[in-house]
């Protein structure tokens, strides 16, 4: 499981906070934390006014490339500001995120075709989010079509189904389902990512649903997901799904985990 570590949003209040007083330690401790917990990537994302966008951005990911080697997933709603932003980054990481909205894609995917960015695709158009699987997956193989335009390979991209709050769904996750799983058929080597945490907005105990969500999406064929990796009873029912699911050869990868002390009870 590719894992996105989701704690330097501007979106947190307390992360807010920190970037209001361009507090370095607060932001540097939340990337070594997510670091040494098992991330793959640290998602960095401002919540700011765009004019103020890029030179915070920049800021953010200052902070966190003194502090950890792991690439950073460069997250805004505007592309001109990401085209801005990953250049300040010592490594490729992810861009976060295009579309089919408006020109995103036609201005990120040709800035990074010759590279080694990876990008998340979010199922989403110029008519909104889409309400039924079939309309998903017409805006999933209008993304592809894209991608082979500008020549970026399916295993360099993220494709992000677009979870929303389990409350409002009358069929429950069915269509993210159906979704994943036609998407992981047709493009063995694409990556199926998610914001796990978007299931379980407005219902108590918010884990649970997060827990049971996160099995039930990998079954089905996500690879990826943006969540907290300081969270042990997720980062472990990651590592226990995949040994379940036959990803894990004999349960190295869960053994060295726990070994490590990643998950389970704290040593």
């Amino acid at each position: 499981m590719i894992i996105i570590g989701e704690k330097i949003n501007g979106s947190i209040p307390v992360v807010a906070e920190a970037i209001k007083n361009r507090d370095a330690e607060f932001i540097k401790n939340r990337a070594k934390i997510q670091d040494e917990s098992g991330a793959t990537y640290i998602d960095c994302c401002a919540s700011v006014p765009e004019a103020e966008e890029v030179e915070t951005l920049k800021w953010m990911i200052e902070q966190i490339q003194e502090v950890t080697d792991l690439p950073i997933a460069v997250d805004s709603p505007s592309a001109d500001v990401i085209l801005e932003a990953y250049k300040f980054c010592n490594k490729p990481g992810i861009i976060n995120s295009v579309s089919m909205e408006g020109d995103k894609i036609d201005k990120i995917f040709p800035a990074i075709a010759d590279t080694d960015w990876q990008v998340i695709a979010l199922l989403s158009d110029d008519t909104g989010i889409p309400q039924t699987a079939e309309d998903r997956l017409r805006v999933f193989k209008n993304i592809m079509k894209k991608a082979e335009e500008y020549n970026i390979k399916p295993e360099r991209i993220h494709i992000d189904p677009l979870v929303e709050m389990l409350c409002t769904s009358e069929d429950g996750i069915a269509m993210n389902v159906e979704v994943i799983s036609t998407i992981r058929k047709e493009y063995p080597t694409i990556h199926i990512t998610a914001a796990v945490s978007n299931i379980s907005f407005n219902l108590p105990v918010r884990k649970l649903i997060n827990l049971g969500f996160t099995v039930l999406a990998m079954n089905a064929g996500l690879d990826s997901a943006i969540l907290d990796p300081t969270n042990r009873d997720m980062l472990g029912l990651i590592y226990a799904t995949e040994a379940l699911l036959g990803e894990d050869e004999y349960c190295i990868e869960y053994i060295g985990a726990y070994r490590e002390g990643l998950i389970g009870p704290k040593k």
